[in-house]
């Protein structure tokens, strides 16, 4: 496996959880190649921190696509991965992205509610009431001459869900040729925060990532 020359760059850690921030073209997980991943990155960390020379426990609660950057949390024990998938299944977990998308929305605010459906690593969304519900809500942080910054919260955790929503209204992302962008040097989404229960104590926590 190739390994990065770089450290992760650590958000948040204690004895339960690790928060990565994960740059853009890493891989979230490991794919069978040689690739290197933030999981592999987080490991090696906590081995080198902790003088662990065997295998430590790290498992992520939820995944960005390889192009996206931003917050990766992990659970260190299985207790803490149980109870964190459950506060996701209850939507307990608050999930705020930063997306630059082609030309200017009409609304500078609003809510997006579509039903997906996905195969062969495409989403699209359903014209027969099949699929699944999709809900964001988003706002405008910032308006370029041909592009909008946008703050997106999510609701629901569909797979590609803010790409095609955002796409399917006729703002693609930037550089998200996949669902209609314009070639671009990188696709611009960034989870920018994370609030969550801690697993343990149960305090609310935020992470952020610029």
């Amino acid at each position: 496996m190739k390994f990065s020359a770089n450290a992760p760059k650590v958000l948040y850690e204690d004895n339960h959880l690790l928060a990565l921030d994960k740059p853009a073209g890493l891989l979230t997980q490991p794919n069978g190649t040689d690739a290197d991943s933030l999981e592999e990155q987080g490991k090696r960390h906590l081995k080198q921190k902790c003088q662990k020379p065997g295998n430590v426990f790290l498992h992520p609660i939820h995944r960005l696509d390889k192009p996206v950057s931003g917050i990766v949390l992990f659970a260190r024990t299985s207790k803490a991965l149980s109870r964190l998938n459950e506060a996701m299944r209850s939507r307990q977990l608050t999930k705020i992205y930063h997306a630059e998308v082609e030309g200017h929305l009409e609304n500078p605010a609003g809510e997006l509610t579509h039903f997906l459906i996905h195969s062969s690593h495409r989403a699209a969304v359903a014209t027969n009431g099949q699929g699944k519900k999709a809900v964001l809500t988003y706002r405008t942080l910032k308006t370029y001459p041909h592009s909008t910054l946008l703050e997106v919260t999510l609701h629901t955790g569909r797979y590609h869900q803010i790409r095609i929503q955002l796409s399917h209204i006729g703002h693609p992302i930037i550089g998200d040729t996949k669902y209609g962008a314009k070639p671009s040097a990188r696709l611009a989404l960034h989870h920018a925060a994370l609030t969550f229960p801690h697993p343990i104590t149960q305090q609310e926590i935020t992470v952020t990532s610029k």
